[in-house]
């Protein structure tokens, strides 16, 4: 599946209707279970941008008229606008409070692409019927080698909780594998994707004992399977920004694999420009490609993991980017060896906000948040406000992009990366006739981010309404409690 960045055609599977009509505008009787009423609806496939009323039946858009569409409950959208609901491809944060946060921002899809999970089948039957929004994961490449490593199951393994050390801070992330282990990893990894996992997830700065062998077998795998891979790249401390970047392109190009490069503002900083230049040229010989952006100049990592082994003997001055999750604390070099040996959440800040900007507005660069779990503790803002960030400081307040190319970036374009494994995805990122009834509707001249990192928990504002297959998870602004309509992702999902 190759992505195309400017007028969006509808895929293999999408719906055939056309965006404004449907075989019935309502569901049994011609009324519609939900019509949302005057809105300025904008589907970035179609590039539609136009008042319009929207009928919901048996979780589908049924009709996008004119007028003249009843409904037994209706939402009044005059002045609002009416959208896809975001897809949001790197969320760690896969647990109810989370989720309920991220509704609040826009999404109705959490995906876990970057680190994943291990086993699959087990993680997604412990989320059924509890999650407010869609939710799926890859196979976790770190997780199956602490399972070939340890012989322990991971898990989710971003949901620690705090005092526990993670399981990826262990002899399985540093140990090299032999040709044989390989190959059993691989099998691991193979056995994942057939339980669902959208694809293979690495966190290959977080395995330093990963060798690029190791690395290219499971690409190999990820081809194959016609899986794709979803990379955090090496540190700079393994050949560089550019060499990581070159590590993970070249193996999509020897073995045919999917890619899609997570956080590129983090991952690249000031190389962006340059690595991004290599992402496109790539993609232009072929290569299905992509990558991804958070609007914040500061990440967040675990302080014990193996991205800051190289951080010994710094200066105070270096350590003092180091914030202390949930508390103002800046690091210096003593409390940095004291809570690395204790572990837990960092914020780690210092990227410059001219370049951020200028990710975040790049067409073609996905809006994702690598949202951290909020179950145990507030860690860091772009979990809660990722999305409403984009749309009121980017595109509001700076004009850095228009509202139509940043919706793009938060329904279509990811809906794309992954309806190629996942066909159920073809009905999402779409307000189209036949499409699922994931749906944001909000204030464009209000939408605004709360978070931030002294208060990372705070909810953004201007989500109107959300719904989720039809249901209604935010109403006027606010969670509809003991509501759980959301669904499994899976590579089988169709």
């Amino acid at each position: 599946m190759s992505l195309a960045f400017a007028a969006c055609a509808s895929p293999e599977g999408a719906p055939e209707s056309s965006p404004e009509s449907g075989d019935a505008a309502a569901g049994a009787g011609g009324v519609a279970d939900l019509v949302i009423l005057g809105g300025r609806v904008m589907d970035p496939e179609t590039r539609l941008d136009a008042v319009r009323d929207v009928a919901v039946a048996d979780g589908r858009i049924t009709a996008v008229e004119e007028g003249g569409v009843a409904g037994r409950d209706t939402i009044d959208a005059t002045g609002l606008v009416v959208a896809p609901g975001f897809i949001d491809l790197h969320a760690h944060g896969q647990d109810t409070v989370s989720a309920k946060l991220q509704a609040l921002d826009g999404v109705t899809t959490a995906l876990e692409m970057e680190i994943g999970v291990y086993p699959v089948a087990e993680w997604v039957a412990s989320r059924e019927g509890t999650a407010p929004i869609h939710f799926g994961a890859t196979v976790s490449h770190p997780g199956a080698r602490v399972k070939l490593v340890t012989g322990v199951d991971v898990g989710h393994s971003t949901m620690t909780p705090p005092g526990e050390p993670s399981p990826f801070e262990s002899e399985a992330v540093y140990s090299e594998l032999d040709d044989d282990q390989i190959l059993e990893l691989n099998g691991l990894i193979a056995s994942g994707l057939e339980e669902g996992g959208l694809g293979i997830g690495f966190g290959i700065t977080y395995t330093p004992g990963a060798s690029r062998t190791e690395i290219y077998r499971a690409f190999q795998l990820a081809a194959a399977q016609g899986a794709p891979a979803y990379v955090h790249i090496r540190g700079e401390n393994s050949g560089g920004t550019l060499g990581a970047f070159q590590e993970v392109i070249a193996n999509a190009l020897a073995t045919g694999a999917s890619l899609h490069i997570v956080h590129m503002n983090s991952s690249a900083d000031e190389m962006a420009r340059t690595t991004l230049e290599m992402i496109r040229g790539a993609r232009e010989r072929g290569i299905d490609i992509t990558t991804e952006s958070y609007p914040y100049t500061a990440g967040s990592t675990r302080i014990e993991s193996a991205l800051f082994d190289s951080w010994e003997g710094l200066s105070d001055e270096d350590y003092s980017r180091l914030q202390w999750s949930g508390t103002p604390e800046r690091l210096n070099a003593e409390s940095f060896r004291r809570y690395r040996e204790q572990g837990g959440w960092v914020v780690i800040h210092g990227r410059n906000e001219e370049t951020n900007e200028w990710i975040v507005a790049q067409p073609d660069v996905i809006v994702a948040s690598d949202g951290i779990p909020y179950l145990y503790e507030a860690i860091h803002p772009r979990g809660a406000g990722t999305y409403s960030r984009v749309l009121g400081h980017y595109v509001r307040e700076r004009g850095a992009l228009s509202l139509m190319d940043a919706l793009a970036k938060m329904t279509i374009l990811p809906a794309q990366r992954v309806e190629g494994f996942a066909p159920v995805m073809a009905r999402k990122g779409r307000v189209r006739a036949g499409a699922d009834a994931d749906i944001v509707v909000f204030d464009p001249e209000t939408i605004i981010d709360r978070s931030t990192y002294a208060d990372p928990a705070a909810p953004s504002e201007g989500v109107m309404h959300l719904l989720v297959e039809g249901t209604a998870v935010v109403r006027d602004g606010e969670i509809v409690p003991g509501v759980y309509p959301g669904q499994p992702i899976t590579s089988g999902t169709r």
